[in-house]
């Protein structure tokens, strides 16, 4: 394997320091320059440190023991990132060496190696060695244990690591990155599904990230073995995290995503409804399934097939007793609206009568245990193989399998379950399976932490491969740092019950802002039966998910809309409706994670940074840049307290009247209400009511606009839906300026973009009027019209999909006029 030498003489000198039972670097006694922004530091005993500037506030760390690095390989870094190095100056000292960007100092003591690095506009310390980089060696297994301490400061805070269920502040508490199959986990639950080893740091207002990209199982200490130390460190690998600097939360979460990998435009009917069960079969069960949206006017989009429809759980094949003609089915749903998602696991039932294992049994794509046996273990269909997707060439064979699925049978979704790896007999894989690695030879040590990532990979690429142009949409339970370029995900097999309802806002805001955003948990539990009112909050709460499914396990009860009461069919319906009201806003929140890695579920601390006092709230949440969702989480409750961060505020249910005050008041909230607040000078697209996406060919908009003393920026996209236009160009892209002040407001829209709508009018719908009676004169493109006052208090008028610029005038009506409220909007 190919190495980087610092210098020849140096392997000796490390060799020195085996035999001592923990290490760290000595006195540094060389430095160079290696150009492109990238330093080197040499210790007297052989430690190498390599400090890279990789792009504007984003710094590498990268030590090892051995004086010479091996080959530098990395699963979570995305391909395409194009980084621009800061112009930077070096200036040395007599105690260290200080490398200088715009923004930042990072500063290498000549002790230990020891870093520090500061704000350089106003001086504050951000992150600071304690003990610094350390470690010992692994005599189990071969390597170093490697570590790195940090000093925890007065008044910081952790957020982030992805999959954990608890609090949304980490501080004082301990986490491992080692992915497990967690059925029915708690709250105390660790480690999970998920290894994102990537943490931000807020500290009186100012934010930085901490990514320790390592695969090996990964231990994070936030403060709980001593309060004053932060620590992380895994059992093998390298010390290799990057240091990612804000100022603001959300600017480290966009650099860290940007660094891992910016998405794709999913389909826009993959932000509907989903409806999935263990397991729904026969196909007559399907199509009762399908039809029972579509007569109680339920909107949905689409429907799951759990691993019964397979031959004896059999990947890639169908039950032809249960599904005689899967390809006419699947047709028909799609002509009913309804989009049919398929499971595939990892294992492959041992069968030589099963093509897929004989194949890749011939082409020795398979696990095999150290001494060259293949690995077996126990899943759905019994004794398994498990595919190496570590291996291009496995990823590549796996691509292809998906042929007659997406192709020629028409599955438009690829749901990947039990990846972690999960297997009965122990969890997972014993440790001395080996793996590729893509050329990097390694145990299961290294590679359990991406074998999900790797395997949902190659599952995008099938469906990029046999789509027909269309976008991908493919699920995963497992997942790495990066994984959001190939998938969704989901939180696994929760619980119906309240706790696990809290556990699923706390997990989906935490994983958002952990660079996976399109996210969701299985609406109402996975496991045991909700009651009508448990149900009815968590879909409430999941028309703020961008991945909207219910699912269930199907052993207790059932779990559709309608499985309840009438009155709670009613309202789960009117929380599904709503959602698809808000596609647009959806849409174009989706729209800001794909171009700038904005997440799209945004923590209280996140946004209201500056407030000491949100540091510790995790409940509720914004939805993109001006929807503030308050969920209820509690048996019963049908009022709470509630928290506005700064500014002034609309009830969206009810912003006829006054602005809510920004302060902890009392709210009712009935099982009708979904608490949700509107920033004041919002523009916020809506679209009518659908049941399915592309029911209606060019559905019209309406903007709903709210009123404002002085200046909003509010964003609106629109596409296709589908297709790869978009990356060219395909789309509309518009920035909508208001600017207000009593009795008056205006408009003015831009964008970018060659994409033409088809619908001819958009419907402008004016919300927060702060009078009962008010004459409104509206100027749009110069041209006049009044607007009209409906039933629910706003204002209405029409105006063509081009609109420039608005001017609204208003004043008290003398008198209330009965053609004034009328049918809005007609």
């Amino acid at each position: 394997m190919a190495s980087e030498d610092f210098s020849g003489n140096y392997m000796e000198k490390a060799r020195t320091t085996k035999g001592v039972a923990d290490f760290s670097p000595g006195s540094m006694t060389e430095f160079r320059q290696l150009g492109n922004g990238v330093f080197e530091f040499l210790t007297d005993n052989g430690v190498l440190l390599r400090v890279s500037l990789v792009d504007d506030g984003v710094v590498r760390f990268r030590f090892t023991p051995e004086g010479r690095f091996e080959r530098d390989f990395s699963y979570a870094l995305d391909p395409d990132f194009q980084p621009e190095v800061p112009v930077h100056e070096v200036v040395e000292f007599g105690d260290g060496v200080a490398i200088k960007t715009g923004n930042l100092s990072i500063r290498i003591n000549r002790g230990g190696l020891k870093t520090t690095v500061t704000d350089t506009n106003s001086g504050v310390i951000l992150s600071q060695d304690e003990k610094g980089y350390h470690w010992q060696e692994n005599k189990q297994y071969g390597g170093e244990i490697v570590k790195m301490s940090k000093v925890c400061q007065n008044g910081e805070y952790f957020y982030g690591l992805g999959d954990k269920s608890c609090d949304l502040n980490l501080r004082g508490r301990r986490f491992q990155m080692w992915g497990s199959d967690t059925y029915a986990y708690t709250s105390d639950t660790d480690p999970l599904y998920k290894n994102i080893p990537f943490y931000i740091s807020l500290c009186k207002g100012s934010a930085h990230g901490i990514f320790f990209d390592n695969t090996f199982r990964t231990s994070f200490d936030l403060g709980a073995e001593r309060p004053e130390v932060t620590s992380f460190f895994s059992q093998g690998g390298e010390m290799n995290y990057y240091f990612i600097n804000g100022p603001e939360p959300l600017d480290v979460i966009r650099r860290y995503t940007r660094l891992t990998g910016l998405v794709n435009m999913p389909p826009l009917w993959t932000l509907g409804y989903h409806q999935c069960k263990w397991s729904y079969y026969p196909e007559a069960v399907v199509r009762n399934i399908a039809d029972g949206f579509r007569s109680r006017r339920i909107p949905c989009d689409a429907l799951y097939l759990d691993i019964d429809y397979m031959d004896g759980y059999r990947c890639f094949t169908w039950d032809a007793e249960r599904f005689p003609d899967p390809k006419k089915m699947v047709a028909d749903l799609e002509k009913d609206g309804f989009k049919t998602v398929a499971i595939i696991d990892p294992g492959l039932k041992i069968d030589p009568n099963y093509p897929v294992w004989q194949e890749a049994y011939d082409k020795n794509y398979f696990c095999r245990r150290q001494d060259g046996a293949l690995f077996k273990g126990s899943v759905w269909p019994g004794l398994c193989h498990f595919p190496d997707f570590t291996n291009p060439k496995v990823r590549d064979w796996w691509a292809g399998l998906f042929h007659d699925l997406i192709a020629e049978t028409g599955i438009r979704g690829i749901w990947n379950d039990m990846n972690e790896p999960a297997v009965f007999e122990e969890g997972t894989f014993p440790r001395d399976v080996r793996h590729d690695y893509d050329g990097n030879p390694c145990s299961h040590r290294k590679a359990h932490n991406i074998y999900g990532m790797q395997m949902v990979r190659a599952t995008q690429e099938g469906l990029r491969r046999h789509s027909n142009g269309r976008r991908t949409f493919s699920i995963t339970r497992s997942a790495y740092a990066g994984t959001q370029r190939f998938a969704c995900a989901w939180t696994g097999d929760n619980v119906a019950s309240w706790e696990h309802l809290n556990m699923a806002n706390l997990q989906c805001q935490r994983l958002a802002s952990s660079g996976i955003s399109f996210v969701g948990s299985d609406v109402g539990g996975f496991i045991e039966t909700p009651t009508a009112e448990l149900y009815l909050r968590w879909v409430q709460l999941a028309v703020f998910h961008p991945f909207f499914r219910t699912h269930s396990s199907g052993d207790h009860g059932d779990q559709e809309p309608w499985s309840f009461d009438r009155k709670t069919t009613e309202l789960v319906r009117d929380a599904i409706e709503l959602r698809y009201q808000l596609l647009p806003t959806v849409y174009t929140t989706f729209r800001q994670y794909v171009r700038d890695g904005t997440p799209m579920l945004r923590s209280l601390p996140f946004v209201d940074f500056n407030n000491p006092d949100a540091y510790w709230r995790s409940a509720e949440f914004f939805f993109g840049d001006h929807l503030y969702v308050v969920p209820i989480m509690a048996e019963g409750e049908e009022g709470r307290f509630l928290y506005l961060p700064k500014g002034d505020w609309f009830a969206y249910h009810d912003d006829s009247h006054p602005k809510a005050v920004a302060k902890d008041i009392w709210i009712e909230c009935p099982l009708d209400r979904i608490p949700v607040f509107v920033r004041s000078g919002a523009v916020i697209p809506h679209w009518p009511v659908q049941q399915y996406v592309g029911e209606v060919e060019h559905p019209e908009p309406e903007l709903r606009i709210w009123t404002k003393n002085g200046k909003e920026v509010s964003e609106w996209y629109e596409d296709e839906g589908d297709g790869q236009a978009w990356k060219d160009g395909g789309f509309r892209e518009s920035k909508i300026r208001l600017e207000g002040g009593p009795g008056n407001l205006s408009l003015h829209r831009e964008w970018q973009g060659r994409y033409e709508p088809g619908y001819e009018t958009i419907h402008l719908t004016f919300c927060g009027i702060d009078s009962e009676e008010a004459d409104i004169r509206v100027v749009i493109d110069e041209h006049e019209q009044r607007a009209v006052r409906g039933d629910d208090g706003r204002y209405r008028v029409n105006t063509h999909r081009n609109f420039f610029s608005v001017k609204l005038e208003w004043k008290p009506a003398k008198k209330a006029s009965p053609k004034s409220i009328g049918t809005p909007g007609k």
